[in-house]
């Protein structure tokens, strides 16, 4: 797969999806709020369908987002449990043992039927969309889909969504394999278990010392640090709901999480008293 860091296209071979899917342009039409906007780096991210089920706006109006990553393209993998054929798209009701949605597919009334597969119930199929949220009703909009041969690819998918998953909330891979280099252990969900605390390619403030003082801060703090990193904050940093919202911790525990970090040296308060941002050395 390409690089997490600048959020690129996986390798899925998705250009050949009928009539121009959106996969090799960089607009999203109408995506979730029904406006038209532009993305400079269009992005393809592997996801369970629970992912897409509990992501969220960080506040009215904005992009829904994973792990604080606004979202343009997702594939998903899953079983068809329902097929729905109208007049002018097929709804099917898809579900990966995550959680179930809609996906549905337009069709064209000009074209042959056989341009246009069916896919009969139980059938495992891959998805290449976009998510799209409706009167509070989420669903994908499916540029292409794909039945499944080989039943390695629903676990080869699973695997790699939880892989994306954690290099946007623990960082990248460390080098050498995924051993806990704080302490030996062999569980790549504990804190420092194989990923490098700061996202963005594992940069922490202060080089070696950055990720010592790190190291020792609690989960919350690593947490929000790793959002803090992963996040194109700017200048004036993130607020204290953005980083709750993002990062599931409530409003005390983002406040305990900060204070932790800026006794550390690693971040520092912006235009207020409840918004921070990554100190660079």
């Amino acid at each position: 797969m390409a690089s997490y860091g600048g959020y690129t296209k996986t390798g899925y071979g998705t250009q050949a999806g009928n009539d121009g899917g959106g996969f090799m342009g960089a607009s999203q039409q109408g995506s979730q709020g029904g406006g038209s906007k532009s993305y400079s780096d269009d992005s393809l991210r592997p996801v369970t369908i629970k992912q897409l089920v509990d992501c969220e706006e960080a506040y009215p109006g904005a992009d829904l987002e994973i792990d604080g990553i606004p979202i343009t393209q997702v594939t998903v993998v899953g079983q068809v449990r329902a097929v729905n054929p109208q007049a002018t798209n097929i709804t099917y009701k898809l579900d990966d043992g995550t959680a179930t949605m809609d996906v549905k597919k337009w069709v064209d009334a000009e074209k042959a039927d056989d341009n246009d597969p069916k896919f009969a119930p139980d059938t495992y199929v891959r998805v290449w969309g976009r998510l799209k949220n409706f009167n509070g009703k989420k669903h994908i909009g499916a540029h292409f889909i794909r039945a499944i041969d080989d039943g390695n690819e629903v676990s080869y998918h699973l695997l790699e969504a939880a892989y994306v998953h954690l290099y946007f909330t623990k960082g990248a891979a460390a080098a050498g394999g995924g051993g806990n280099a704080a302490g030996g252990g062999d569980s790549m969900f504990v804190d420092g278990g194989g990923y490098t605390a700061g996202g963005n390619g594992g940069a922490v403030p202060g080089g070696g010392a950055g990720n010592a003082r790190l190291a020792k801060c609690s989960r919350n703090a690593q947490s929000m640090f790793n959002y803090l990193n992963n996040s194109p904050e700017g200048n004036e940093g993130m607020h204290l709901n953005t980083i709750a919202t993002n990062t599931g911790m409530s409003v005390r525990d983002v406040l305990g999480a900060a204070d932790e970090l800026l006794g550390s040296g690693l971040v520092y308060t912006t235009i207020d008293d409840e918004t921070w941002a990554i100190l660079d050395y």
